[in-house]
């Protein structure tokens, strides 16, 4: 056993685990936030609002949330969403529930929830969830211009109904919630190594001024409701083309948010992706072209928050299993890294795509 600043590392038979700091030990000897939720009490809570579960059910991959396909003694399977505890209070999940029924009721492509009773929140022994009809498809080829071109007018269609009015329970997504906030958490756990604090805590100050830099460059561009975590494993592809199935982080920023996870490679490649998702997005809705100079700091704050999400559900079993590298020296310095790369992207001069 050997002290490694304040964590301890235990070595046993050949593998070593790191025991987190004082600090979090009494908020992880809580009960894990789903140890109550067994496959029957999923299916007890299904027949609670009047659906008959045949008994079968299969976990889907999820990880902030608890998410199983049931099989129903009558008509097709449904998808059967737990929420995180605390994560979110009832208005703000029934704010995500009506702007998904919105965008449904306009026709796009969204994933809704079904209503029971009135209500698409329901409660059950101490869970809230959502009950959601089964979509298949596969991931969307990203790679492919045309999917590109779809994947943006699919956007500007939400976009176009996100513009018309504000959430009023959701938060936003800013240099606060999303960057200083999860810095000054993970400051304040004790999780960075004694040895890379000096350096993270360096980098990540350095990389969110010149976020703040960003969006005053950026200037007052137009805050709208947004899916807010666009990736592509929340996009479904069909032949009839992609839905998406998730709306868990839908919150208030600006329109590049849900653009720029689209993106990948070298500045080159980015720029002839970007220019393939516009072509397809102002065919529904305009786009402001100021918001380029943010695509690089949603990224660093995007960054800068995965750390603090893994670190801040270690309670939950799910996460050291799914993310068993995490909190390891080498973790640490790629974040230091990253940072680094991210000052230097956030100097340079934004993706520019001629329209003319």
């Amino acid at each position: 056993m050997k002290a490694q600043g304040k964590r301890i590392c235990w070595r046993v038979v050949g593998f070593s685990f790191i025991l987190p700091p004082s600090s979090l030990i009494p908020h992880l000897l809580e009960p894990p936030p789903y140890a109550g939720l067994t496959p029957d009490r999923a299916l007890d809570a299904l027949a609670s609002v009047g659906l008959r579960p045949d008994g079968r059910l299969l976990s889907l991959n999820s990880y902030e949330n608890r998410v199983y396909q049931a099989w129903m003694e009558e008509g097709a399977p449904l998808v059967a969403k737990f929420y995180r505890p605390a994560r979110w209070s009832d208005a703000q999940i029934q704010e995500e529930h009506a702007f998904a029924l919105e965008l449904a009721e306009r026709e796009i492509p969204v994933v809704a929830p079904l209503a029971s009773g009135g209500a698409t929140l329901h409660a059950f022994e101490g869970f809230r969830f959502a009950v959601f009809p089964r979509r298949g498809g596969r991931a969307p080829e990203l790679e492919d211009a045309k999917t590109l071109e779809w994947m943006g007018r699919f956007i500007g269609r939400i976009h176009a109904v996100g513009a018309a009015r504000p959430f009023r329970e959701r938060p936003a997504l800013d240099l606060e919630s999303v960057g200083a906030e999860p810095r000054a958490w993970l400051l304040a756990s004790g999780l960075v190594p004694a040895d890379l604090l000096e350096a993270w805590t360096a980098a990540t100050a350095l990389a969110l001024e010149a976020a703040r830099r960003c969006y005053e460059r950026a200037g007052n561009v137009r805050l709208i409701r947004l899916h807010g975590d666009c990736h592509a494993g929340n996009v479904l592809w069909t032949d009839e083309g992609p839905h998406f199935v998730d709306f868990d982080d839908c919150r208030t920023g600006p329109a590049v948010q849900d653009l720029w996870m689209l993106l990948s490679g070298d500045r080159v490649s980015m720029t002839q992706q970007l220019g393939a998702v516009l072509a397809g997005y102002e065919d529904f809705c305009e786009f402001d072209p100021r918001e380029l100079q943010l695509v690089e700091a949603l990224r660093t704050l995007r960054l800068v928050h995965y750390s603090a999400w893994i670190a801040r559900r270690w309670d939950d079993p799910a996460f050291p299993a799914a993310f068993p590298w995490f909190g390891t020296q080498r973790y640490w310095q790629d974040r230091v890294l990253e940072m680094r790369e991210q000052i230097a992207a956030m100097d340079e001069p934004p993706l520019f795509v001629d329209k003319a």
